[in-house]
Order: structure tokens, then sequence, then C-alpha cells
């Protein structure tokens, strides 16, 4: 049938097809790949920089605490994860392989929070005050207390690229509630097998700065994880000791 056609036709029908191709093709290299690893580069807010025992190999130890910043050009190199995610590639592997086991024992972990730019952190800090301030504290106030909750930018873990929120798909709120959730009991148990531990714990507060999450699950390697669980420290006490030794 297509012979009955003008020949106006024809070369109508050419640029259409032709046009569509294009735009197919052009939409397939601009679909990002889940795995896809992009170089970011860090700013501190001091010049102070603290990097766990003081050796470059332990990067998987650096202390970021509301007073010890990101040390001054800190550079990761992160590996994109599923929902807008991301972490530092060195622990990737750990991480999936422990999201992974929780899967397969049954349960529903998220990652709601991961790798955050340091624009993002302000951001999430600011807010934070000012519905502090709108609940009636005064500014000083409302900023003091906002650091208990969300870490001042460059001094928090997750502009470090070590640190993951997980929680429960049945239950998704980031308030104590959230460790008694299948998936909190299971990581709580297994996170140090892959080299994570719960970063803020119940009762060190006063160490950490910051209250207890029972959803921030930080990497810090199997060797020192196990040793963080026998010994009861938290990641600053463990530090201070090995300072100490």
């Amino acid at each position: 049938m297509f012979h009955d056609l003008p020949h106006w036709a024809f070369k109508l029908l050419g640029s259409l097809l032709g046009a569509a191709i294009l735009f197919l093709l052009l939409s397939l290299s601009h679909i990002p790949s889940s795995h896809a690893k992009d170089s970011v580069a860090l700013s501190s807010q001091s010049n102070a920089a603290s990097c766990g025992t003081g050796s470059s190999s332990d990067w998987n130890l650096t202390l970021v605490n509301p007073w010890t910043p990101i040390p001054a050009g800190h550079t990761i190199t992160v590996t994109q994860l599923r929902g807008g995610q991301s972490i530092d590639q060195r622990c990737y592997p750990a991480l999936q392989a422990m999201m992974d086991a929780c899967r397969a024992a049954g349960h529903q972990p998220v990652i709601c929070s991961s790798y955050r730019p340091h624009n993002k952190q302000e951001a999430l800090f600011a807010n934070k005050v000012q519905r502090l301030m709108a609940a009636g504290y005064d500014a000083e106030e409302a900023d003091q207390k906002a650091a208990t909750v969300v870490a001042r930018p460059g001094t928090s873990e997750h502009e470090l690229g070590l640190a993951v929120d997980i929680v429960d798909a049945g239950y998704q709120h980031l308030d104590e509630g959230q460790e008694s959730t299948p998936v909190q009991q299971w990581l709580m148990e297994h996170c140090l097998e892959y080299g994570f531990i719960l970063r803020y714990p119940n009762g060190k507060s006063d160490l950490t700065g910051i209250i207890y999450e029972p959803w921030h699950y930080r990497y810090v390697g199997v060797e020192t994880a196990q040793a963080l669980r026998e010994s009861g420290q938290c990641l600053e006490e463990y530090l201070q000791a090995a300072k100490a030794s």
C-alpha cells in the first residue's frame, strides 16, 4: 500500500522516523547507571584534622563529631545507590553484603539517608533551627538544640561518606521506636560482621554529642566493629584509648 503514497509523504515519513530514532538515542544516553561512580570533593569548616589514630590508612576510623570537623581537603569517591543515595566506594561492598543478608533473613531495610554534600547538610541544619524557633525557642537555644539532632555542617558523618541511615520499610520514622523493628534488631546484632557499628548508641550522647539514633550506621571495618562490641565503647572512647596505649 505504501507504493500508492505521493513522493512528499515518503519524505515526511522518513523525517519523522529519523527524528524518533535520534530522540530515543539521546534519551538512552541520559539514563544514569545504578552503579555509576562520581568523584566528590568535600570542604571542611575548620583547619583542624583528626584522622583516626593518625595513619593515612585509617580512613575508616576518621573521627567526626561536634568537636572534630571533617579534615580539610578530605575527598572521597562515591558509589551511587538506588533512590539517589550514595556512599564511599571503599565500604560499598560491605554495605551491599549487609543489606543483602538482612533481606535474605526476611526483613525489609531501606536506606533513607547516606552521603550528603556540604550544602545539603547546611540546608538540613538551617531547617531544623527554623523549626525549633517556630516552636518557641530563641535563636541561640534553637541552634544548640538543633546540633544534638542534626550535625552542624562540616561535622556530619554523612558528609564523610561512611554513614547510612537505615529504617524498616514497615516503620520509616526516625525515632526511638525504630529500635524495636525487625530490621534494627537484625542490624544491631549482625552489623559488626560487615564492619558497621551503631554509631550513636544509647547512653553515650555526652561522648558522641548526638542523641541516641537506632538507625545511624557507620563503617569502621570488621576488626574495629568487633572490638567496639566486645568493649562496649563508642568510637570516641575507642580512639582515645588507642591513642593512650
